[in-house]
Formats: C-alpha cells, sequence, structure tokens
C-alpha cells in the first residue's frame, strides 16, 4: 500500500512540474493556457510519456473541477436575466441544433459515411464544450456581459438536449418504443420535481443555514462546496448530468447576500481542479486513431467553426440584437464538446459506430477546441476585422440591446465607464456638484442598479468599435473610465479621438508605467485610485 500511495504521488508531482514547465513556455509564446494543458495530457498520456496510471484519481479531480466551475457560474446568475435572456437562448440554443445536426449529416453523407454513422457525427457536432466556454468567459471576466449570458443560457440548452439524446440511443437499445418513450417521460418529470425541491430549499431552508453559518467564513465555503457537489451527485443520479446539478446548486446561492465572498473563494481551487479536466481530455486523445481520418476531420470541422457562428448571427439578428452581440456569442459555440465524445462512446459501446467514425470525432473534437481557443481569446480583435460583413446579420434598429436614437439625444455632462465602486462614488461626486451622469458597463446587472438609482445608462463594452452609436458623446463634456486595464483604456481613447469626440478624457491605471502611452494616445487626465487615496488619507491626517 505504501508502495502505492509513493507511486502515485509521485506521478502527481510529474504531471505538476511538467505542467508548470509547458504552461511557462506557453505562456511565453502568448499560447492559451488551455492549450497548454491539453498538451500536457497528450504528453504525460499513454501515446505520449505513459506517466497516468491513476486513471480514476484524475477523473474524480476532473469531475470535481467541472462541478465548481458550473456552480461558480450558477453563483453569478441574475435570476432576472432570464426573463430578457431565456427567450433567445432557447431559440438559439434549439436553432443551432436542429442546423448543425441536418447540415452535418447530409456533410457526413457526402464523406461516404453510412446512414446511422453518419447521424452520430451529425448530433456529436451539435453540442459546444460548456466547460471550456465558461473557463474562457472566466478568464475574460466576460460572464457577466450580456454575450456572456446568452452563451451559458443557449449551453444549458445543449446540454440538456445531449442528455435526452443519450438516453434515447440508450432506450433504442432495448429494441423498444414503449421503453424510450417511458425513459424520456420519467427524465422530464424527475426534473421538474428537482427544480421544485431546490426551489423550495432556496425559499426556507439555505438562508436560514447560511445565517448560522455566516460567523465563519470556513464554514460557509465547506456548505458550499458540499451543497455543489450534493446536488452534482443528485442531478447525476436522477439522469441528468453532474454540469446541472452543480449549475443549479449555484443558482440556489446567487440570490444571497454570500455569493460574492463564495465565488471569489472558489476561483483557484476552481482553476487547480480543472486542469485535471484539460489534463484528463488530452490523454484520452488516441492519436493513432485520429490521423488516418484528417480529410473528413478538417471538412467538419471547417464547417464547425464557420457554421455555428453563422446560425447564431442569423438567429440573434432576427431577434433584433446587434451584430456585436451576435457574433461574439456566436464564436462560443464554435467547437464541439466532451460530451460528443462521450456520445461517439456511447455509440462504440452499443455497437452503433465503429473506431473509425471514434477517431473522426475526436479528431474534430481536437480540432475545433484549439482553434476555437484562440477565436474566443481574440474575438474582439476578429469582430473589429469582420465588422463591415456582418451588416446583414443585424436588423436597421436592434432593439434588443438599446434606444439609440433617444440615448442620443439627452444631454449629459460625464460618462462613466465601469460601474463598481469606484466609478459609483465618481458619480456621487459629480451629482453632489449638480452633474448628470451617465453609466456604462458591461454587466446588465450593474446597469440595471445604475438605473434603479434614476441614472442614465446603457450596455457596453468599453473596447466596442460601434459605442459612439450608442451614446451622446456630443453632448458629454468628460468621459471617464474606471476600468484599470491599459489595452481597453488605451483603444477606448483611440477610439474616442477618432471618432471626434473634443471633450476631456480621464482614464484609470494602478500603476504609472503606461501613463505617458495615454496621454500621447489623448487620454487628458489618469486616475491613480490608490494613490489618490492614499495622499487624501495623507492629507486628512495633517490635520491633527
Amino acid at each position: 500500500m505504501d508502495i502505492i500511495i509513493a507511486d502515485t504521488f509521485f506521478e502527481f508531482a510529474a504531471i505538476l512540474f511538467i505542467a508548470a514547465i509547458l504552461g511557462l513556455l506557453g505562456n511565453l509564446l502568448k499560447q492559451p493556457i488551455i492549450v497548454s494543458f491539453i498538451a500536457v495530457g497528450i504528453l504525460v498520456g499513454p501515446f505520449g510519456l505513459d506517466l497516468i496510471q491513476s486513471i480514476d484519481q484524475i477523473h474524480l479531480l476532473a469531475e470535481l473541477g467541472i462541478a465548481i466551475l458550473l456552480f461558480a457560474v450558477g453563483l453569478k446568475l441574475d435570476l432576472s436575466l432570464i426573463k430578457t435572456t431565456g427567450k433567445v437562448a432557447l431559440f438559439t440554443g434549439m436553432g443551432q441544433v436542429i442546423f448543425t445536426s441536418v447540415v452535418g449529416y447530409f456533410i457526413a453523407i457526402s464523406l461516404g459515411f453510412s446512414m446511422i454513422h453518419s447521424l452520430y457525427i451529425a448530433v456529436a457536432l451539435t453540442f459546444s464544450s460548456t466547460i471550456i466556454i465558461v473557463k474562457l468567459l472566466s478568464d475574460k471576466k466576460e460572464i457577466d456581459s450580456l454575450h456572456g449570458q446568452i452563451s451559458i443560457g443557449f449551453l444549458i440548452v445543449q446540454d440538456m438536449v445531449v442528455i435526452l439524446v443519450m438516453i434515447f440511443l440508450s432506450a433504442l437499445n432495448t429494441q423498444s418504443e414503449e421503453s424510450v418513450f417511458m425513459e424520456v417521460a420519467l427524465v422530464v418529470l424527475k426534473g421538474f420535481g428537482f427544480i421544485a425541491v431546490i426551489g423550495l430549499t432556496m425559499r426556507y431552508l439555505i438562508p436560514r443555514i447560511l445565517r448560522l453559518l455566516s460567523t465563519s467564513q470556513e464554514l460557509l465555503i465547506l456548505f458550499a462546496l458540499s451543497w455543489a457537489l450534493l446536488l452534482s451527485a443528485a442531478g447525476d443520479y436522477l439522469g441528468f448530468s453532474k454540469e446541472v446539478g452543480a449549475f443549479l446548486a449555484g443558482v440556489s446561492l446567487a440570490s444571497t447576500d454570500y455569493r460574492e465572498l463564495i465565488s471569489s473563494k472558489m476561483t483557484t481551487l476552481r482553476d487547480f481542479l480543472l486542469f485535471f479536466f484539460f489534463i484528463n481530455l488530452g490523454s484520452h486523445l488516441d492519436l493513432a486513431i485520429v490521423s488516418g481520418q484528417l480529410r473528413s476531420s478538417l471538412i467538419l470541422s471547417f464547417f464547425v467553426l464557420i457554421g455555428n457562428p453563422i446560425i447564431v448571427l442569423i438567429i440573434m439578428g432576427a431577434m433584433g440584437y446587434r451584430k456585436r452581440t451576435s457574433f461574439l456569442a456566436g464564436l462560443n459555440v464554435a467547437q464541439i464538446s466532451e460530451f460528443s465524445l462521450i456520445l461517439a462512446s456511447l455509440g462504440l459501446a452499443l455497437g452503433h459506430i465503429d473506431q473509425r467514425v471514434m477517431g473522426l470525432v475526436t479528431m474534430v473534437g481536437l480540432i475545433t477546441i484549439g482553434i476555437s481557443t484562440y477565436m474566443i481569446l481574440y474575438s474582439h480583435q476578429i469582430f473589429e476585422k469582420v465588422s463591415f460583413l456582418l451588416n446583414v446579420f443585424e436588423r436597421k434598429n436592434p432593439y434588443r440591446e438599446a434606444r439609440i436614437r433617444r440615448l442620443q439625444r439627452i444631454s449629459v455632462d460625464a460618462i462613466i465607464f465601469g460601474l463598481g465602486r469606484y466609478g459609483n462614488n465618481i458619480a456621487q461626486s459629480l451629482e453632489e456638484i449638480g452633474k448628470v451622469v451617465m453609466g456604462v458597463d458591461f454587466d446588465p446587472q450593474a446597469v440595471t442598479k445604475w438605473k434603479r438609482k434614476g441614472r442614465f445608462a446603457q450596455q457596453g463594452d468599453a473596447d466596442d468599435p460601434d459605442l459612439h452609436e450608442l451614446l451622446p458623446l456630443k453632448n458629454a463634456k468628460v468621459i471617464i473610465s474606471t476600468i484599470s486595464d491599459f489595452e481597453i483604456n488605451l483603444y477606448l481613447v483611440k477610439l474616442l479621438r477618432l471618432r471626434g469626440y473634443e471633450g476631456r478624457i480621464a482614464v484609470t491605471q494602478h500603476e504609472a508605467n503606461n501613463s505617458q502611452k495615454l496621454i500621447d494616445a489623448g487620454a487628458d487626465l489618469v486616475l491613480y485610485p490608490y494613490v489618490d487615496a492614499a495622499e487624501n488619507i495623507s492629507h486628512r491626517l495633517d490635520c491633527f
């Protein structure tokens, strides 16, 4: 037993060390960390150094990471947003599923696959990776953005569809139509019951438990983790995925006063455990099988990378969303999911497909996950390049996001980007001297809070090239950015000056290194929140 434990410990130590080295190398080469971790999985897996022996342990850690990730996403979900994004999530999710499966089926047929093989390939192409997308959106701090919330919505729709498909295929193997119908009906009933029980605990039990535990952060976090894993396990037991259960656990705590505290404490643990998900994913890629399917996999990968975003653009554009929001959300479905590999494995176990089809799906997964990672990370830069081609996907009046004419006519003294604590304090100071303030933020919840205070507010990104169309720039005397990101501020300053804005521009930085570049680009003032606060305190202390 001691020898086994020692070997396992050495194995994990070696994997983590290799991951640190490859992660550093990837960082120096400016590669996404996800790509580096998948590469680590391939390197240490059976088709590389073959270091992984503790398969079950790594798989367990991967599942824990997935559960905590989806729990954290649920924590950030503003239930009021379901009213505004629920419809578009449902229509986009189902529309993309139908489009991809139908077109993918005919592409597979044209490549010479049989009907049943083509059906499996088409369905596998349909589903996008919730885990990878949420991880990338979290890293970019875009989970709370409108396109982030819509993306999460239609990813959940996709997850529910894939669960029903897998239940259907498993029941189909019994050769009984009745059993298929009963299985699906039973899952639907259990789903309603599951949600009802969670709703009751949200209403009567959870608030009391959290109040009792609030005196101890350790116990509060322990309860949150145990609740996430409990509902994750319950979701799996009832025939759903662990992801759905963990997501609902997060939603059940999202309306409490402790969600920000819980969310902040989860970040490091979530990222560490998710590392094992990508290691697990990379180690299961059979390069010997996938290498023989290069031509077919490239054709199908191109379809996923281009076709899926286009159908999202069409649906969201028709529903009244701006081309930018539609494009950013569309890029999030430009890959296939780990569920696709699970579905293919199920088909292989049932004898519906062979190793050739399994290898094809695996290869498409490897290509689309790798390329779409870059597409999502550089989505804003890509949009700038192709924006002029996307006008066809936008209505003349994208009414879902902005009443442009009304906003352009209003008269404000200052426009503030970033509606957090610093932005709110600046707004209060300006209002105290009689100034009219307007706020801009990508977080719909932050915008709603500002509107409740009787202020003008607009949802938008500081690096949106079409931002000038949404804001009353001609009337504003000063524009203030409380966002501390240098690249975003530099882009904002250049954009405003390029669009002819002649008022004063103030931007925020935590360090003075890049201040001169911002001034050279057209900024009039650079704000240093910590330095300014320290100087103010020093001045006040001189009074004693």
